[in-house]
């Protein structure tokens, strides 16, 4: 610009008007001719760039096709409906969840693989993290419980179930339906009898003698799952659970009963226990009730008059001796009826939510011989009343009955010396069983120490499933199989 102007005034002050003016004409005419090229530039560089980003769009366009095309092809196979290339986490034609998704935990004790609420769905572990299935506290008062216990269990099993053969959804193979729903369901790692319709039905086992098969000394026992209250259920809520006694051969499901013990518990926390059992003369009955708990407000660890456990298994035995019926929850005794008519069958009835209870572990058991005696005539003393958690060597907390049975008689006859022998039916592999046999004879050799027994006198032999003593094809062979023996040395 400055050249521009120096210029222009050298040639005016010059009096060279009109070679400043022509000059002036042809740096304008230079000017207009660089102004068209700009512009002619611009509108084709901008042309260009148009078509530039229309080839790109195009070819973007093309990849994302392409892209399209092989994720389709690589996509997921909905295993529900058999939807092929689903690309996200659900399945675009039914909405089923992508396999792998949220896979669930590795139980630590078993290997079981894809768990996904709090309990192994194979052996019952819970998740690791979550906390301890009850407060230590509380576990050693039901333990102590349990060691000052008088029920004493049956000695031979003629039915046992668990139903841990069974399959989720279907009606239990073992039991015969009297009316309402059943079904085998899930709940805090087990599987158990669920009513399922409504929370309502009746249930009988399945047996030879159908209406005829207690005997005169029996126990029953099976473990009841309790949920605990929480806030939002509707107190006016009840459920209850009837064990039904009947004492006639041939009858229909609503008449002839002897006896009905009901577990009444609402979802405020409240419970009831209620019992009525005809005597001999079938014309008078012993009746009665007991008010217990299940959350804060009414349950109580350390209240000697409430047995039970919100949130976990709780278990119920019931014994049967020719004329005295007795009934517990967690090894304290709440039911004390000197003088009952003699039951020839029982059945279960439930009303109520399914969702939140749950039967288990269901045993029934010809009655107990002193364990002296049995020492005497066999040489040993086999019982079925020490129990582990599935897949573990932890002592069930009702084990401590018959724990402290041996631990009374070893005190009194303190020339005793037992080699303890855990046993299993073939139920896995000898790899897994072996060890497991050996660990359970050493928790039980443990126990008994901490009864006050010399641990010179007690030896642990693990024999895992190498010397049953009936079939292992059958429920009743393998539940007799799974057992212990203290073997006199």
């Amino acid at each position: 610009m400055k050249r521009f102007v120096l210029i222009v005034s050298s040639l005016m002050l010059a009096g060279n008007i009109a070679s400043a003016q022509s000059f002036l004409e042809r740096l304008g005419q230079k000017a207009k001719e660089t102004a068209e090229q700009n512009i002619e530039n611009k509108v084709e560089k901008k042309v260009n760039d148009m078509l530039d980003g229309n080839l790109k769009e195009q070819e973007e366009n093309e990849t994302t096709e392409q892209e399209t095309e092989e994720k389709t092809a690589t996509g997921w196979t909905c295993p529900e409906c058999g939807k092929e290339g689903n690309s996200g986490k659900f399945c675009e034609e039914c909405g089923a969840k992508k396999p792998g998704q949220n896979a669930g935990w590795t139980c630590p004790e078993c290997g079981k693989e894809g768990n996904s609420g709090k309990f192994c769905e194979e052996c019952g572990a819970k998740k690791p993290g979550t906390g301890t299935a009850a407060k230590p506290k509380a576990k050693k008062q039901v333990e102590s419980a349990y060691a000052k216990s008088d029920f004493v269990p049956g000695d031979e099993i003629f039915f046992e179930d668990d139903f841990a053969s069974e399959k989720l959804g279907e009606f239990p193979s073992r039991w015969d339906l009297m009316e309402g729903y059943a079904e085998v369901g899930s709940l805090a790692g087990r599987k158990v009898l669920a009513f399922t319709d409504d929370g309502y039905g009746v249930v009988i086992p399945l047996m030879k003698e159908k209406r005829a098969f207690l005997p005169e000394v029996f126990t029953l026992e099976f473990d009841f799952y309790l949920n605990e209250v929480e806030a939002e259920y509707d107190d006016s809520q009840t459920n209850d659970l009837h064990l039904t006694f009947a004492n006639e051969e041939k009858i229909d499901w609503n008449s002839g009963e002897c006896g009905e013990i009901t577990f009444n518990w609402r979802s405020d926390g409240s419970s009831t226990l209620y019992w009525s059992m005809t005597k001999p003369d079938k014309e008078s009955s012993t009746t009665g009730e007991k008010q217990l708990g299940l959350n804060d407000a009414y349950s109580d660890y350390n209240n000697k008059d409430n047995p039970l456990k919100p949130g976990e298994w709780n278990h119920f035995a019931f014994s049967f001796n020719q004329r005295a019926f007795k009934g517990y929850i967690n090894g304290m005794r709440v039911i004390n009826i000197p003088v009952a008519l003699a039951p020839r069958c029982f059945w279960f009835r439930h009303n109520g939510t399914y969702k939140y209870s749950g039967i288990s572990n269901v045993r029934l058991a010809k009655g107990a011989v002193p364990l002296y005696d049995r020492l005497t005539s066999d040489g040993k003393i086999v019982t079925y009343a020490i129990t582990f958690e599935t897949g573990k060597a932890d002592l069930k907390p009702e084990s401590m009955v018959e724990i402290n049975r041996i631990a009374k008689l070893m005190n009194e006859k303190k020339d005793i010396k037992f080699e303890v022998q855990g046993h299993c039916d073939n139920t896995g592999s000898d790899k897994v069983n072996d060890p497991l046999s050996q660990k359970r004879a050493e928790a039980i050799v443990a126990a008994l120490v901490n009864q006050g027994i010399d641990k010179s006198r007690l030896t642990a032999v693990g024999k895992g499933s190498h010397s049953p003593i009936a079939d292992n094809n059958t429920d009743e062979g393998r539940a007799k199989n799974r057992r212990v023996e203290f073997v006199k040395k």
